[in-house]
């Protein structure tokens, strides 16, 4: 090891930097700060101290401005600002990953605990609710408990593609790659926009999204490609054939899309996906081929490109 990696990682550093994760941990920001200044003091360019001191000052300025200590209001404002971390954390060049799981830990134990404290112990029957402890509690790591609370919450609000896509993010952080494949894709199916892809962890998802985000796309247009390229590249390749009603309600569904593009409107990749998934069902369903062949002649129409990658 060079000698300069040596420099400042004495007893006392070490000690200094492991009371900061414990303290960060704990919620107790203005101890952190304190630390992290006499840590400065010793070596100002101690690896990763400074950006963890401004992470810390981040938390400390919001836990000054008061607000709700406790209960459902609690539990929004601590996802609220876990959500404008992130964004600042990203601007800062060198954030210790031990840093964010600290921070993290005390945003999303504390969320649960207040949204808990208003829901009861078993989180009730509100859907919405369900999604919020399912969200926490994958914030801490207890995935089999954030599993169990998303399905409540699916079986309470069917067709909500925020609780679907926490629930294949869930699955797939589990290794329960399958049923992740087949959440996602219905969640991306439903409604690409209620899909939250900043609380989206899974490699599954994350690696996607920055795939789409090659392709020049950005903002809400990554959403709306994702289920495109993740049919095309594989990644949504678990498939189902559809019920006669659900069968019906797509070619409505493709048809409505259909005018809004002759009427200029940019929801091409909702009418891609839904051809992709018409195709889907008539592959399952043994339909002749010239049936496919028809939609594969409108998705050249509408873009040659994706035509080209999805029957290469």
């Amino acid at each position: 090891m060079a000698e300069d990696q040596l420099i400042f990682r004495d007893d006392a550093s070490i000690q200094i930097l492991n009371a900061v994760s414990l303290n960060l941990k704990d919620g107790a920001f203005a101890e952190a700060v304190g630390q992290l200044e006499r840590l400065l003091e010793r070596d100002v360019s101690s690896p990763g101290a400074a950006s963890t001191l401004k992470c810390a000052a981040f938390w400390r300025e919001r836990e000054e401005e008061g607000g709700p200590r406790d209960g459902f209001e609690r539990g929004e404002r601590l996802l609220a600002q876990w959500r404008q971390f992130l964004a600042f954390a990203e601007r800062l060049a060198d954030v210790p990953e031990g840093c964010l799981f600290a921070i993290k830990r005390y945003v999303f134990s504390t969320a649960l605990a207040s949204y808990l404290k208003e829901a009861g112990p078993d989180g009730g029957s509100d859907p919405d609710v369900l999604l919020r402890l399912g969200r926490c509690c994958k914030g801490v790591g207890n995935y089999e408990r954030a599993i169990d609370c998303l399905e409540r919450a699916n079986r309470e609000k069917r067709e909500s593609a925020a609780i679907l896509a926490e629930l294949a993010d869930c699955y797939s952080l589990v290794s329960e790659t399958r049923a992740a494949k087949v959440f996602f894709r219905e969640a991306f199916f439903i409604d690409p926009q209620n899909v939250d892809l900043a609380e989206l962890e899974s490699p599954l998802a994350t690696r996607l999204a920055a795939r789409v985000r090659q392709r020049g796309l950005s903002g809400p247009e990554v959403a709306e490609w994702m289920p495109v390229y993740g049919a095309i590249w594989g990644v949504f390749s678990v498939k189902r054939e559809m019920k006669p009603l659900e069968l019906g309600k797509l070619k409505q569904s493709i048809f409505q899309l259909e005018k809004e593009i002759e009427r200029g409107r940019r929801v091409l990749p909702r009418l891609l996906t839904r051809y992709f998934w018409l195709i889907d069902h008539y592959l399952m369903a043994g339909e002749p081929r010239r049936r496919i062949d028809e939609v594969l002649e409108r998705i050249r129409e509408l873009d040659p490109q994706v035509h080209a990658e999805y029957t290469t």
